[in-house]
């Protein structure tokens, strides 16, 4: 009875929020984020065979991909991947290091199907604004969305979008283009109309899309003349597009409006109009800093209290580890040492994990499933990358150890498993079979 009495209430949440005219479907297979983890995915790797045009696209810079044009400070484990790409780089026995393609559809469906058998519920899709300007760049741009909704639907996992506006400029720059460019998402892709068993992912009864970018200090452009409150309203109100949850990405210290965040109280007139504050928290915590674990709950515990005075919920940014030494040696002059923020063979992630949970936490986010520039990548790569190249690696553990983690992660946020802040460990190394719950 207490079953029938909730489904009652979540069905009559969904009608009596649903516009008229509404172009969405009324529900999905994901009708919440709540009890889910769900994993940052950039999908911007590119080969220069692939077709995409873009030579090699985030691995390497110049058109080079070589020692000194190396971008990336992980190497990708690629013996599971369909379609592969020689490098100049050489393995330790003397073969080609080869790498994928993101630009392949084998590549997003091989992703997926591993995020079904983790046990990961789905992946935001980051969407930069530079990529929504125009028709042309926004057609090209879909070609990884479009590999991943398909995926989602034959994996079952959720999938969102998360428009970063990253690349906005800082005068006469506005997000007027993401209104188009989601517009032609749900008309072109139905991104959100593929019937209530679709995978895009909804919360309080609603598609979620998410906004990232609010409030950072190195970001160009002044939140208040980008046409913020324009884009929210429209996301959240519009008669055929509209009726969304909104989900902001701001910093780590988005309540004190310091640090790591612009002293600018209109954030907080903004994030009162969203659906989910999400911080971003990479290198703001690290296992070399003493009692880190004890800040980290303290501020998720107070983010949490803070939210739920405003009726705003509330999901914490976890990562395994943090290294940008290629990345920043190419950028920033090279001021970062590699393997900034170490990864313990997983105890850092675990103790991001277990605090956040232990702190109230009722939903996560995964920075990142496949982010290999920056090394908080929590999908396959080596503990054995190839020679000469400087590279961090995964310390000797399996190549799926970050991914098994995040679905145990899950499973405890669910308590489906007992709470523990010690790390688990496994078992023994059996094939992962399919995760079915979707409800």
């Amino acid at each position: 009875m207490k079953k029938l009495i909730q489904f009652l209430i979540a069905a009559a949440s969904v009608l009596s929020t649903a516009h008229a005219g509404s172009k969405h479907s009324a529900t999905s297979k994901f009708p919440s984020y709540e009890g889910r983890v769900m994993a940052g995915y950039q999908g911007w790797f590119r080969a220069p065979e692939d077709g995409s045009g873009s030579g090699w696209g985030h691995y390497g810079v110049r058109g080079k991909f070589d020692i000194n044009h190396l971008h990336v400070d992980l190497w990708p484990d690629v013996s599971e991947y369909g379609k592969t790409y020689e490098t100049a780089f050489k393995n330790t026995d003397g073969s080609p290091a080869r790498v994928f393609s993101s630009w392949d559809e084998s590549t997003v469906d091989l992703h997926f199907k591993w995020m079904r058998d983790y046990g990961i519920d789905g992946a935001f899709m980051q969407r930069f604004i530079g990529a929504t300007r125009s028709p042309e760049q926004r057609t090209e741009s879909r070609v990884i969305l479009n590999h991943a909704l398909n995926a989602s639907r034959r994996k079952e996992r959720a999938i969102a979008v998360m428009y970063d506006l990253s690349g906005l400029g800082a005068t006469g720059d506005d997000c007027s283009s993401v209104i188009e460019d989601w517009k032609e998402l749900v008309d072109q892709m139905k991104i959100t109309s593929l019937g209530n068993d679709q995978t895009y992912l909804y919360h309080r009864g609603k598609p979620l899309v998410a906004i990232w970018g609010l409030g950072f200090p190195d970001r160009p452009y002044n939140i208040r003349t980008i046409g913020i409150e324009r884009l929210i309203d429209f996301l959240k109100n519009d008669p055929e597009y509209g009726g969304c949850s909104v989900m902001l990405g701001v910093p780590t210290y988005f309540r004190e409006l310091n640090i790591d965040c612009l002293p600018d109280p209109y954030l907080h007139e903004i994030i009162a109009k969203a659906d989910i504050v999400l911080p971003w928290t990479p290198q703001r915590f690290s296992p070399l800093l003493h009692n880190e674990m004890e800040r980290f709950g303290t501020l998720v515990k107070g983010d949490v209290a803070w939210c739920a005075e405003r009726k705003v919920d509330y999901v914490p940014c976890i990562y395994p580890g943090f290294s940008w030494y290629n990345l920043s040696k190419l950028e920033f002059g090279g001021a970062h040492p590699l393997n900034q923020i170490p990864r313990q063979k997983g105890k850092f992630y675990w103790d991001l994990i277990s605090t956040a949970i232990d702190s109230q936490a009722k939903m996560l986010y995964v920075a990142m499933f496949d982010e290999m520039d920056e090394a908080t990548a929590i999908f396959k790569c080596t503990s054995h990358p190839p020679v000469g190249a400087a590279l961090t690696d995964y310390e000797g553990m399996a190549s799926d150890h970050y991914l098994w983690l995040t679905g145990q992660g899950g499973k405890m946020l669910r308590k489906e498993i007992p709470f523990t802040k010690k790390i688990p460990a496994r078992v023994k190394e059996v094939a992962v079979g399919p995760v079915e719950r979707t409800k």
